[in-house]
């Protein structure tokens, strides 16, 4: 899961900074998400999922598929 977020960060020419202000936290706090020390809460996880316009399955590994987000 981590790799796809990071990923998906990437492939929307943003960084961390970035993320985080649209996630209203510190970039640090981010980055933790990121790499796997600290989980995502659900309420990040819905977010995130909006903001890239995919689906909660693709960024939890289940499918392959990047879903569009209704």
């Amino acid at each position: 899961m981590y790799k796809r977020i990071r990923d998906l960060m990437d492939k929307h020419d943003m960084n961390q900074t970035q993320v985080a202000k649209f996630l209203g936290m510190s970039q640090t706090g981010y980055s933790k998400y990121e790499t796997g020390e600290n989980d995502l809460p659900t309420a990040v996880l819905i977010k995130l999922v909006r903001l890239y316009n995919t689906s909660i399955d693709y960024l939890l590994g289940e499918t392959d598929e990047i879903k569009r987000y209704p």
